[in-house]
């Protein structure tokens, strides 16, 4: 119980921690992209445009962020860059989607956004396929 309320902690704590929040926010973008892949032809009729690209270069983007730039970060490979189209998606999800309602219907896309800003300060820790390459 001393060690629940201690201030104090180790690298391998902080290491797992970044393990949990891989995991996470990898895993379950995860889903959130194959649910595009699979019915790709289907949404990218009526898909929104935001950068002016078109539905199906959008779409593309999307899928490539959801689903293959989190399976990176869910491995550990090339963990901060990976990162950055994942924060642009949650970000264009949350202001433009969402019209910024963190606090309403955008609070998925901002819970998912600040989980990648803090991989993208933190990086992957130890357990980590980033860590591996860098030795």
């Amino acid at each position: 119980m001393k060690r629940l309320f201690s201030t104090k902690y180790s690298d391998n704590s902080v290491s797992f921690d970044l393990l949990m929040l891989r995991l996470a926010t990898g895993g379950l973008m995860i889903q959130h992209g194959y649910d595009k892949l699979v019915k790709f032809a289907v949404m990218s009729k009526g898909f929104p445009d935001p950068f002016g690209v078109g539905n199906t270069a959008s779409l593309s983007m999307l899928v490539f962020a959801e689903f293959f730039c989190a399976i990176l970060i869910l491995a550990g490979l090339l963990t901060r860059l990976a990162t950055i189209p994942l924060i642009i998606a949650m970000s264009v999800a949350l202001f433009k989607a969402h019209n910024g309602q963190i606090f309403g219907e955008g609070e998925h896309a901002a819970l998912f956004l600040g989980g990648y800003i803090a991989l993208l300060f933190a990086g992957p820790g130890k357990i980590s396929i980033d860590r591996l390459i860098g030795k």
